[in-house]
């Protein structure tokens, strides 16, 4: 894995060992990003489910002013603090070894809101839809900014009818990615 641009551009980083994650392809990093460029400087950035840290670095090497990564795996968030030194990159860098909603918990009473949020929970689980909905029932989510899911092409999350609207849906092969904001948000 690498990070594709910024001040990090260019570097490796390691992934989790096993089959219990699924790093972010590179392609699929690259279109994200360049989808929400002109909002990563200076963000607050939330990954949960993060892993490796992928989304959560990439958005620091980028100039990002926050990147909260979150996983409920030890060795994933020991691996995320040692990324984010292999890559220069820990200010800014919060780790948090923790499930997403102990996360979001967290946030509220720390009265933090994120610009970006990622997602990239277990396909097979209805991880992305509770998270979606707390995040914006409690507005953890600045006015403004992006919440990013990516999922299984053939199994969206199942959104109903709440306060975000669908800006984008796109497919990278078997992996798709919905991206969301305020209703209203243009």
């Amino acid at each position: 894995m690498r990070i594709i641009a910024g001040s990090a551009k260019g570097r490796s980083f390691d992934a989790p060992q096993g089959r219990d994650t699924r790093p972010t392809l590179d392609r699929v990093k690259e279109a994200i990003f360049g989808s929400i460029q002109f909002q990563v400087p200076g963000a607050t950035v939330l990954d949960l489910f993060s892993g490796s840290g992928n989304m959560g670095l990439e958005a620091l090497s980028r100039g990002a002013k926050e990147a909260i990564c979150v996983d409920a795996s030890m060795s994933c968030a020991a691996l995320i603090r040692k990324n984010g030194e292999k890559l220069g990159l820990t200010e800014g860098l919060q780790v948090l070894c923790t499930d997403y909603d102990a996360a979001l918990s967290t946030m509220i009473s720390m009265g933090k809101k994120a610009d970006l949020v990622f997602l990239d929970p277990p396909y097979a689980s209805d991880f992305a839809v509770r998270a979606v909905e707390r995040i914006f029932r409690e507005e953890l989510l600045q006015r403004g900014g992006t919440l990013i899911v990516e999922h299984a092409w053939d199994q969206p999350p199942k959104l109903g009818e709440g306060p975000w609207q669908i800006a984008r849906v796109k497919k990278y092969g078997a992996c798709g990615v919905t991206t969301l904001t305020w209703r209203g948000q243009e």
